[in-house]
C-alpha cells in the first residue's frame, strides 16, 4: 500500500506515523528525554535500549524460573530467560532440548553479552537476549547461528532462490575471512537488490560484529558496545520501503540528519525525505487520531462498533453491530458488521501494538461461506503486520483466537496507567504524557505568538516532571524557538489538565 511517513519530532519525544489515504496505519512513538532517575533506569539520555549490546555480567542465577538477572549498567537489572541463554550453552546436542536450563547456560559472576530486546518498563528491567543480532538495511547479521533465512515475506520462486545462492556464498566467503559460524537474515528490502548491495551490507555488519568483539576483549562489564540508531535513521532503516512515496519531518535540523544517513545507506531515498511544516502532524489530524486509540470503543464503517479490552492475560475485541439493520435479514447484517470489523482489527492491533493472545468474539454466522469470507478478510487485514500472527479457525461460538508476537510495550500501557481513584475507562495519562502535550503547547503557542513569555499551568505532578528534566527541556525548546516559559503547578486541577498563557 503506498503510504506516507511523518516524523513528528518534539522537545522530548520523537513520534511516527505512516499514513495511507489520509489514515493512520503505523504509529512508533520514542521519549528522547527522561528526568534523571527515568534515565538511570532506562539508559542514555532516556533513549530506548531496544537494540543495544551490552557487555553485562550475571547477578543472580534462579533455576527455578529458568532465568538469570544480569548487570547491564542501569538501576535495575536486566532479565535473561533460558530459551534466550541456550546460544551459551555448551553441550553435545544441546540444541535438540525443547527447553535448556538456565545452569547450562550461564553461572553467577560469568561476563555475558547481551542484547536489549524489550526496554525496562516501571519496575521491570530490560529483557535481554543472548542470541545477539545486527538489523542493515537489506540483511540481519546473526553471529551464532549458522546459516541462512528469509523474510517471511519474501515467497518462494525464483527471486528467494535467487538470495540464497547470494547468501550463500557470502556466508562461504566470510567464513574463509575468519567470522566462522554466522549467519544472516534476508529481509523483505533485499528483493531486487544485486549480488554487489548485499555483499556491501554484509561486510558492513560483519565489520559491525568485529568491533563489538574487540570492544569485548577491551571493556569491564558492565559496558554497552553497540548503539542501534537513533529514532529517525532507524525508522528509514526498518520501515521505509518501496511503497513509501514521501518521508516527511518537521524539524529541518532532523531532515539534513535523515538525508546526510540515507546518502551513506540508501541513496535512492534521498530526494524523498522532505522537511515539512512544524504544524506536520496538525495537518493530517494525527493527535485526533491517536486520541481515538487510548478508546476501548472504535466505531465502523457501517455503524456498528468494536470494544477493545486487554487483560493481563488476553486482549478481548467484542464485535457489536449497534443500530445497523440491514433489510434482507440478519444474517446479512451480521456479514457486513463482521466484515467491517476484519478489516478494522488488523489496523488496531498494529496501532495499539497489541500482542500475546487475542480473542475476537464475532456476530454469529450460520452460512460457512460467510465465515470464510470474515476469516480472509481478517487474515489480509493483518497479511501487511510487520510484526507474525497466526489466526484460529472461526468456533461455533463465533470466537476467532490469534496470536501475535510481542515486540513492544502496548500503546495504552506506555501512554496511561492505572487510575487511582478509579476513573471510567480504569486508566489515566502518566505525567510523563501529560507533560509532553503540555511541550508540544509551548511550541504552538511560540509560533502564534513570538517573542512572548509563556506560562504553562498544570497539575503539580506534570510540572515535577517537566522540573525533573528541565535543563534538557529547556535546551530542545530553545531549538524549537521557545526561548522564555515559566512553569505554575495549579494543585486543584486534574492530571490531564492544562493551559499555555502568553504574558
Amino acid at each position: 500500500m503506498a503510504h506516507d511517513v511523518l516524523i513528528n519530532v518534539g522537545a522530548a519525544e520523537t513520534r511516527v506515523a505512516v499514513i495511507a489515504d489520509g489514515l493512520l496505519q503505523e504509529f512508533y512513538l520514542e521519549r528522547t528525554i527522561s528526568p534523571h532517575e527515568a534515565a538511570v533506569t532506562r539508559g542514555r539520555g532516556g533513549h530506548s535500549l531496544l537494540g543495544n549490546i551490552i557487555l553485562g555480567r550475571v547477578q543472580r542465577v534462579l533455576p527455578g524460573m529458568q532465568a538469570a538477572f544480569v548487570e547491564i549498567g542501569l538501576a535495575k537489572a536486566g532479565f535473561l530467560g533460558a530459551k534466550e541463554a541456550r546460544c551459551l550453552a555448551d553441550l553435545i546436542g544441546f540444541e535438540e532440548l525443547p527447553l535448556p536450563c538456565i545452569t547450562a547456560c550461564v553461572r553467577e559472576g560469568q561476563a555475558v553479552l547481551v542484547q536489549v530486546v524489550k526496554d525496562p518498563i516501571g519496575d521491570k528491567g530490560a529483557r535481554l537476549s543472548a542470541n545477539v543480532t545486527l538489523p542493515g538495511r537489506l540483511l540481519v547479521f546473526v553471529p551464532h547461528q549458522h546459516g541462512i533465512a528469509m523474510s517471511r515475506r519474501i515467497e518462494e520462486g525464483p527471486e528467494r532462490e535467487r538470495l540464497a545462492a547470494i547468501m550463500e556464498r557470502v556466508v562461504a566467503r566470510l567464513d574463509k575471512e575468519g567470522v566462522r559460524g554466522a549467519g544472516f537474515i534476508v529481509r523483505t528490502a533485499a528483493l531486487g537488490r544485486s549480488e554487489e548491495e548485499l555483499v556491501e551490507d554484509a561486510l558492513a555488519l560483519a565489520g559491525q560484529w568485529l568491533k563489538v568483539e574487540t570492544g569485548r576483549a577491551r571493556s569491564t562489564p558492565p559496558a554497552t558496545l553497540y548503539f542501534d540508531l537513533g529514532p529517525i535513521n532507524r525508522v528509514l532503516r526498518d520501515i521505509v520501503d518501496a511503497e513509501t512515496l514521501r518521508v516527511r519531518i518537521d524539524c529541518a535540523a532532523a531532515a539534513a540528519e535523515a538525508r546526510a544517513y540515507a546518502a551513506r545507506v540508501m541513496p535512492e531515498l534521498q530526494d524523498r525525505i522532505e522537511t515539512a511544516s512544524p504544524t506536520l502532524f496538525d495537518e493530517h489530524g494525527i493527535d485526533a487520531q491517536l486520541e481515538q486509540l487510548l478508546r476501548a470503543r472504535v466505531p465502523l464503517k457501517c455503524g456498528g462498533w468494536i470494544t477493545i479490552e486487554t487483560t493481563e492475560a488476553l486482549t478481548a475485541i467484542d464485535v457489536n453491530s449497534g443500530s445497523l439493520t440491514d433489510t434482507t435479514g440478519l444474517e446479512e447484517t451480521s456479514v457486513r458488521t463482521n466484515l467491517d470489523a476484519a478489516a478494522e482489527i488488523g489496523r488496531q492491533l498494529r496501532l495499539r501494538a497489541i500482542g500475546g493472545l487475542v480473542v475476537i468474539d464475532f456476530i454469529h454466522l450460520a452460512d460457512p461461506v460467510n465465515i470464510a469470507n470474515v476469516l480472509q478478510t481478517l487474515a489480509m487485514s493483518l497479511g501487511s503486520d510487520r510484526v507474525p500472527t497466526q489466526i484460529s479457525p472461526m468456533s461455533e461460538f463465533g470466537l476467532v483466537a490469534l496470536t501475535r508476537k510481542r515486540v513492544r510495550e502496548p500503546l495504552m500501557k506506555f501512554l496511561t496507567e492505572p487510575a487511582e481513584p478509579p476513573v471510567i475507562g480504569g486508566r489515566i495519562k502518566t505525567p510523563e504524557t501529560v507533560a509532553n502535550e503540555v511541550l508540544r503547547r509551548l511550541e504552538q503557542e511560540a509560533r502564534a505568538r513570538p517573542g512572548r513569555n509563556l506560562i504553562a499551568h498544570a497539575a503539580p505532578e506534570v510540572i515535577a516532571w517537566i522540573k525533573d528534566a528541565e535543563e534538557d527541556v529547556r535546551k530542545a525548546l530553545a531549538r524549537r524557538g521557545v526561548a522564555r516559559f515559566g512553569l505554575e503547578a495549579q494543585a486543584a486541577w486534574p492530571r490531564t489538565r492544562f493551559e499555555v498563557a502568553a504574558q
